[in-house]
């Protein structure tokens, strides 16, 4: 066989992730980037299904394997493979935790936990709690986030409140909303929460919205894995830490590429540390005193683009029009109804920044009556018009390094 030849021949490659998961998928996606940017052949087997199947993994006939170490069932199965191996996962404060005779590719759990801190502290909050998940070998990752919560908040002198919570699963789903209701009502207002996942975000927000605590306002809401599908189960847009996983994609592939070549890369660690955060509504936090202009505003997050008017948002608040308008010049300056007008161009911003949306759309979207309704309060506003604005948005873009 001619150097060529070797060079060419396509290697049989298992990925062992949960796709149905945001994290395990974007891992995937930085593996397939990784190929698409080389000359690597490589036939990968993933199953139908997206789920980690281990039944009968030990016979795989393949080339090489990358996997979710974050499975204890998928560590302990590829223990003894004598295939090469890159395991991915979790970050650890126990070195002995991590596998001593593979290449090791980790999410800073540090790091991620330290980003959304600063963010919550940038936001002008002073209180801080963390909503985790039961402790479990298939939650050490969230364990791993707990610890730096402690750890940072310990640091500024500051007691770390954690809530665990139960399990998500039907059975216990009224019990597990009513415990982490009691929780949120508890803490000392306002307060900054930081939740170990999106999916655990989500749950935060629905429980302050059924008892009509205030986001941002009395509880600020940050999450970790950026999922575009919670992002659309929420009236509220949540805040979110970008993981850096499409480069620990790349990256886990890059070195099963060297190992297929002969490297050998046994207990070698490369953590790779968030890309940022994706800031959206849930921590925008903007003190204010008047508890009914906190009422308000929160109505008007979730209902400002059904055409909401003044006087719907006085009656969710118990108080007459005149009276909810004096306490929003006193706190903000400005009228209800520019606050209604604030949300819906917010909104109409984030959807032209997507390009996925025609500008009748996103006016009907919005609640604007008319196209040309928003149109005038784009000129008025932001002196441009919808398309302008995204064509802005997209020379901003296309400046911007990498």
């Amino acid at each position: 066989m001619t150097r060529h030849q070797a060079a060419q021949r396509t290697h049989r490659i298992a990925l062992l992730f949960n796709a149905n998961k945001v994290y395990d998928r974007e891992i995937i996606t930085g593996i397939g980037k990784y190929l698409l940017s080389t000359r690597v052949a490589w036939d990968l087997f993933l199953e139908e299904d997206f789920r980690a199947r281990l039944n009968g993994i030990e016979r795989f006939e393949g080339d090489g394997i990358i996997a979710d170490f974050d499975d204890p069932a998928v560590s302990d199965a590829l223990s003894d493979c004598p295939l090469p191996v890159v395991a991915v996962g979790s970050s650890y404060e126990d070195e002995s935790r991590y596998p001593a005779s593979l290449p090791y590719i980790a999410t800073d759990n540090p790091k991620l936990v330290t980003l959304a801190y600063t963010h919550l502290i940038g936001a002008g909050l002073q209180r801080f709690a963390l909503y985790s998940l039961p402790e479990s070998p298939e939650n050490r990752w969230a364990q791993e986030r707990e610890q730096a919560f402690k750890t940072i908040l310990a640091a500024d002198g500051l007691e770390a409140d954690i809530h665990r919570g139960l399990p998500t699963s039907a059975p216990v789903w009224n019990q597990a909303s009513a415990q982490l209701t009691s929780w949120l009502q508890s803490l000392p207002k306002p307060v900054g929460v930081i939740a170990v996942t999106d999916a655990r975000a989500r749950h935060l927000l629905q429980a302050c919205l059924i008892s009509g605590i205030a986001v941002p306002e009395e509880v600020a809401i940050i999450g970790i894995d950026n999922d575009p599908l919670t992002r659309s189960l929420t009236r509220i847009p949540l805040s979110s830490v970008i993981q850096g996983t499409e480069e620990m994609g790349r990256t886990a592939a890059h070195l099963l590429h060297q190992m297929l070549g002969g490297a050998r890369f046994a207990g070698r660690r490369i953590l790779v540390p968030p890309v940022g955060i994706n800031v959206l509504e849930s921590t925008r936090h903007q003190p204010v005193s008047s508890p009914y202009v906190m009422r308000a505003r929160h109505y008007i997050r979730q209902y400002g683009c059904q055409g909401i008017k003044t006087e719907q948002v006085a009656d969710y608040v118990g108080v007459s029009r005149s009276s909810l308008e004096e306490h929003f010049r006193r706190e903000l300056g400005y009228t209800v109804h520019q606050e209604i007008l604030n949300h819906k161009l917010d909104i109409a911003k984030q959807l032209l920044a997507r390009h996925d949306m025609s500008s009748a759309e996103v006016a009907v979207r919005c609640g604007f009556t008319s196209l040309q309704y928003m149109y005038a309060v784009f000129r008025r506003e932001l002196d441009c018009t919808p398309r302008e604005f995204q064509e802005r948005l997209h020379r901003t873009q296309a400046q911007q390094p990498g």
